[in-house]
């Protein structure tokens, strides 16, 4: 796909509002007969780093879950997810399960037409690639945030899923939280007022690889590990060596991810962009908070709400009339200059807890709301719900899409030190900016 035919934020919206689902049949080879055959979802795991590896012990506690495959580009991690799912389901055997196949390239795994799914957990910059390549395979997906390495991609991305008619689940599962879904209600139904500041709170933006040589990894394709990226020398701090239990670094490089702005402000932008309703749309202004700074980049929407990267509680909201501060196991309602409802730290709010201060708030303010938004228990229910109903996910791909973009926009101040404004129908630069920023130099036949 070339960059210079990205779609318009026109062509965006059509595709979106008029994908038609295509029919959906469940196979019938399964390994166990504990759920009726034809309810079993195939479904195969690309990227066994960490966050994987929690996917992968989810879905493999799930009877209506058959884990069929494991992909990646490292022979110990490969064999290592092998090894996890056959031990699991070799608790069951009843002399039909076949075990897991290991393939060291996604192409391999997606070429199976029993696998119906796929959840891509890989670093940021292969997320597109495979992600376009899995459902014009035909499979519905589950793909990590960030959403895309860039602006180009995530366009291109929403596009080839509307195309294909298949479901995709963005993972950013703070959608899926109670704390988050109420305090978003809270600002949609005007209860601190007119909503006027937000302020997100995360870390910095990704520096260029600077990362010296490490002698190679026994078993790891680095060639492949790089893919759309830059063949740069390999560095263990990046693709740890043998099984790891941490998130690797590499999303603080520009070449491989986009630093906390992408990693941590992909859950945070998301939902400060979920309790402003801008989810098919995002920013028109992104000011700059100046040369070599790390936090004070601003996002400003078409309404004067102004988001700015800073300090704070997580995502906070700030109104006329009150404000809202939400984080993971977190939630504050200050109406008047006073708490009404809140759960911060557990040896200060002693006597309550996160789900009777949530529970209690919506009682009393959102008993008759106009606005309701999504109700999503599990983000991982919620997809495979989807799958099964063929209706939309509560993070579906243009959602994710939305967000990632104005992470990018983000970053691209960071990188810049430059203010500019945002035509967000179009989905491109109105005044200022470098078009050459909305996309990258793709290597070899990686190119999105």
């Amino acid at each position: 796909m070339n960059p210079s035919s990205n779609p318009s934020r026109r062509s965006f919206l059509t595709t979106a509002a008029g994908a038609v689902a295509a029919p959906f049949i469940l196979p019938s080879r399964v390994w166990s007969a504990d759920t009726a055959p034809n309810s079993r979802i195939n479904v195969g795991f690309i990227g066994m780093g960490k966050m994987n590896s929690g996917h992968l012990g989810n879905f493999l506690g799930r009877e209506t879950v058959n884990v069929a495959a494991v992909c990646d580009v490292d022979t110990n991690r490969r064999n290592n997810a092998k090894a996890t799912v056959e031990k699991r389901y070799g608790e069951k055997k009843d002399g039909s399960y076949k075990g897991c196949d290991a393939y060291a390239d996604f192409r391999e795994l997606l070429a199976r037409k029993d696998i119906d799914a796929v959840v891509i957990a890989t670093p940021d910059h292969w997320h597109a690639f495979i992600g376009i390549a899995a459902v014009k395979a035909g499979k519905d997906v589950y793909g990590e945030k960030p959403l895309t390495h860039n602006v180009h991609e995530a366009l291109t991305l929403t596009k080839a899923v509307r195309d294909s008619g298949k479901i995709f689940q963005t993972g950013s599962q703070q959608r899926s939280s109670k704390e988050f879904r109420i305090a978003c209600e809270l600002v949609r139904n005007g209860v601190i007022g007119e909503l006027k500041t937000i302020t997100t709170s995360f870390g910095d933006p990704a520096p260029v690889y600077n990362l010296k040589e490490e002698p190679a990894e026994p078993g790891l394709d680095w060639d492949m590990w790089c893919g759309p990226g830059p063949l740069k020398p390999y560095n263990s701090i990046l693709s740890p060596r043998g099984v790891h239990n941490h998130f690797p670094a590499w999303r603080n490089t520009r070449e491989f991810g986009g630093g906390m702005i992408t990693d941590w402000g992909a859950h945070h932008i998301d939902i400060a962009q979920w309790g402003l309703g801008v989810d098919d749309s995002g920013p028109v202004e992104v000011r700059s908070a100046g040369v070599d700074k790390k936090r004070g980049a601003q996002l400003v929407y078409a309404n004067g709400v102004v988001l700015t990267h800073g300090e704070g509680k997580g995502v906070s909201f700030y109104g006329t009339e009150g404000e809202v501060h939400v984080n993971r196991g977190k939630f504050e309602l200050w109406l008047g200059g006073k708490k009404v409802h809140g759960f911060m730290d557990k040896e200060v709010d002693k006597g309550t807890s996160l789900d009777r201060e949530v529970v209690l708030t919506e009682r009393e303010f959102l008993k008759d709301a106009k606005v309701k938004l999504y109700e999503s228990k599990n983000h991982h229910d919620d997809w495979l719900n989807s799958i099964k109903t063929r209706e939309r996910p509560i993070c579906d791909v243009a959602v994710g899409a939305t967000t990632v973009i104005s992470c990018h926009l983000m970053n691209m101040s960071y990188y810049s030190g430059t203010s500019f404004k945002w035509n967000n129908k179009e989905r491109t630069f109105a005044e200022g900016g470098d078009p050459k920023w909305l996309t990258r130099d793709y290597r070899g036949d990686w190119i999105v």
